[in-house]
């Protein structure tokens, strides 16, 4: 089962399967190529593994243990039914059916949710695994999924999203999913050894990711995964791999990332995930009103995810913001700047038009990101 080559899928926010593709290929992964809403590759058991741990961008790693045209019950019954479960299933684990219809005949994601978790403990019984099953030791999570008439059938590897890190403990009033903060550094003109900073940093998401990058400290290495469950998958292997992954992060001797912002509640929680993430003093945090801040560098990426239309009531003061930082932007002319938000007056605002733009998904939020050289 170990040396099994799987053929997978990796989830992504919508913008971002350019971003995981060649992530996933930097992983020495095979037939990597990318699709609305993630990315198709093909792995063993160590590359699923070693994505898990490593990957900035992708949501959630799943192997895709089969895909068929559904029409009716009957054809997702028949689809479930045939998949070999008995290799991937004790009998003893909790079955965490969850399911996501589109244009299609069926559209009831709870009566698919029923008659999948139907077909699967059928193929169970009937294959010696037991009449009753407990679930109570573990878990098996799986993803079906029922989009034009077509069903894939997941097994979710990650467990949680993988945005989920573990040095988050707190999110603040406006969230910016760690994926996402990864997505706007990959983006951006920023390259390790480059000064950067967050003029709106908050809770410090953007500056961690930076930093992770930074020292080549992979995201998942301090967070469980839902694999770690499965009977099939080999634990010292899966410590060998894990620790080779530790062994690749550095502490850069040249630090040039750092963050400020006027509320001292955000900062206070920066420091604290900055230290959960082990990236103290690679990271420098400081309270400074965006009108009064002056950088010393001569060069450098500021990178913000300021507020915006759904995160503040006043618009005006929001557009004055705006314009402030197009300020920031005029007092350090050799510096790029990078902006996310979902208002679509932003350039209006700033004062000047974005050199590139990309549209992404903050959450169901749809954004631009705007890039100025």
């Amino acid at each position: 089962m170990n040396q099994r080559l799987f053929s997978c899928y990796a989830s992504a926010a919508f913008g971002t399967e350019g971003l995981v593709s060649t992530e996933l290929k930097s992983f020495h992964l095979s037939d990597v190529h990318a699709e609305n809403g993630g990315v198709r590759f093909s792995s063993d058991i160590s590359g699923i593994i070693t994505a898990n741990i490593k990957s900035r961008i992708c949501d959630r790693i799943y192997i895709i243990l089969a895909e068929g045209r559904c029409l009716s019950f009957e054809d997702l019954f028949q689809t479930v039914n045939r998949i070999p479960w008995e290799l991937y299933a004790k009998g003893n684990e909790a079955f965490n059916i969850s399911c996501k219809c589109s244009r299609s005949q069926l559209m009831s994601t709870r009566d698919c949710q029923s008659i999948s978790k139907k077909a699967l403990i059928e193929r169970l019984k009937n294959t010696g695994k037991g009449s009753i099953f407990p679930e109570d030791k573990g878990e098996l999570s799986v993803m079906i999924s029922v989009r034009n008439n077509n069903v894939k059938v997941l097994l979710n590897t990650s467990g949680a999203a993988l945005s989920r890190r573990g040095y988050r403990t707190w999110n603040g009033e406006a969230p910016l999913r760690e994926t996402l903060a990864a997505s706007l550094v990959a983006l951006s003109p920023w390259k390790p050894g480059v000064a950067l900073h967050d003029p709106c940093c908050g809770t410090g998401t953007i500056l961690v990711e930076a930093a992770l990058h930074n020292s080549k400290k992979a995201p998942g290495l301090n967070r469980p995964f839902a694999f770690e469950q499965f009977f099939w998958i080999d634990q010292k292997r899966f410590n060998e791999i894990k620790k080779g992954i530790q062994s690749e992060a550095i502490v850069p001797s040249i630090t040039r990332i750092s963050g400020s912002d006027i509320d001292s509640e955000a900062l206070k929680l920066s420091e604290k995930h900055i230290h959960q993430a082990g990236l103290d003093h690679q990271v420098n945090v400081f309270q400074c009103p965006l009108q009064n801040l002056q950088l010393t560098e001569e060069k450098g990426v500021f990178i913000c995810n300021p507020p915006y239309g759904e995160r503040m009531n006043n618009q005006k003061e929001c557009h004055e913001l705006y314009h402030d930082l197009f300020l920031l932007k005029q007092r350090h002319p050799n510096w790029s700047f990078c902006a996310i938000t979902s208002d679509p007056a932003f350039e209006r605002a700033f004062g000047k038009r974005a050199t590139r733009k990309r549209r992404l998904y903050n959450g169901r939020l749809e954004c631009t990101y705007y890039i100025y050289e």
